[in-house]
């Protein structure tokens, strides 16, 4: 599950009507009239400004200003909470010290590592610059990309998406080990 949505789950669940009401009243000069007389849950609202982009897990200041507008500091500050120490509850497809999927990645992918890195979307102009830091250890070479590309794609960094990538390049033997 995504933190982020948990935590607006939560937001949901603990707003009154009234409170309901006066966010969507606050909302009136970005979402339409007729949008905005469906929604009858805290979770619509929420959708509503994900699908609009007004708000995403990395840029929460418009929520911000409507749950202080509403005098809700409680959830401010779990929301200011969320952004400084990211996720409360890590995923379970989140890579963190106890997987390790990156060690056995480094321990059984050899030199068509750059192959992996490709399909996980990492740039040339990285590969090359980790490559020129490394140039004789190519574990340590992909050992460096996968660190780039952990805090390339910070939360998004997903054990699932390497396993995926592992099987895309047919390094099947890999990903089982991964997914072990």
């Amino acid at each position: 599950m995504d933190p982020f949505l948990t935590l607006l789950h939560s937001f949901s669940s603990s707003l009154s009507d009234s409170e309901l009401s006066s966010l969507k009243f606050l909302c009136r000069g970005k979402i339409g009239k007729r949008k905005l007389e469906s929604v009858r849950s805290g979770g619509e609202l929420f959708s509503i400004l994900l699908e609009q982009q007004l708000m995403a897990s990395d840029e929460v200041s418009f929520l911000e200003g409507l749950l202080e507008s509403i005098k809700r500091e409680d959830l401010v500050s779990q929301l200011k909470q969320f952004v400084e120490e990211g996720e409360v509850n890590a995923p379970d497809d989140q890579p963190d010290v106890h997987e390790k999927p990156c060690e056995v990645i480094c321990e059984n992918v050899g030199r068509d590592w750059k192959i992996l890195m490709r399909k996980l979307g990492f740039s040339e102009v990285k590969m090359e610059r980790v490559v020129a830091a490394n140039p004789f250890n190519l574990r340590e070479q992909l050992a460096q990309s996968l660190r780039e590309w952990q805090k390339w794609k910070g939360r998004d960094a997903k054990v699932t998406d390497l396993i995926k990538a592992l099987r895309g390049c047919n390094m099947n033997l890999v990903a089982d080990r991964v997914e072990q």
